[in-house]
């Protein structure tokens, strides 16, 4: 799949489990793992704001495209 999903990469910048990440958002942690393997196949907007205003990052530190070859 050509979007990936650095999550995991900006809350080890952030210092932040999974566990915290979740409840900050109110999302479960199973919902919140499935973001970070990149195995969502959608992400509501809400959701992507609460991710943003919690790291305290842009949607592109999280979201990244890269072309299949």
């Amino acid at each position: 799949m050509p979007i990936i999903v650095n999550l995991d990469v900006m809350m080890a910048k952030r210092k932040i489990s999974s566990t915290q990440l979740a409840e900050i958002i109110g999302i479960s942690q199973a919902n919140l793992s499935i973001l970070k393997t990149g195995k969502a196949r959608a992400i509501r907007f809400s959701t992507l704001e609460a991710i943003c205003k919690a790291l305290d990052c842009q949607p592109g530190d999280i979201l990244e495209y890269r072309q299949e070859d």
